[in-house]
């Protein structure tokens, strides 16, 4: 399952731009917010791991969405 949403995540990367408008981005920022939350219970095990890359995809992704 996790790794089928990442291939569909980075299939439409392009399509959830904060520069295409409000709905847009909700829906980007929402994907990106669910990819850290896979992350984090991925990785759940080690909890300092989980929070380190659980908050890294935040950050690149809304960053990401942010400047493109």
């Amino acid at each position: 399952m996790r790794l089928a949403w990442f291939s569909w995540l980075a299939r439409h990367f392009a399509e959830y731009g904060y520069s295409q408008g409000l709905s847009r981005a909700a829906i980007g920022t929402a994907a990106v917010l669910v990819t850290a939350a896979l992350t984090w219970f991925a990785l759940h095990r080690n909890r300092p791991a989980a929070v380190t890359a659980a908050g890294v995809v935040s950050a690149l992704g809304i960053g990401w969405l942010a400047f493109h």
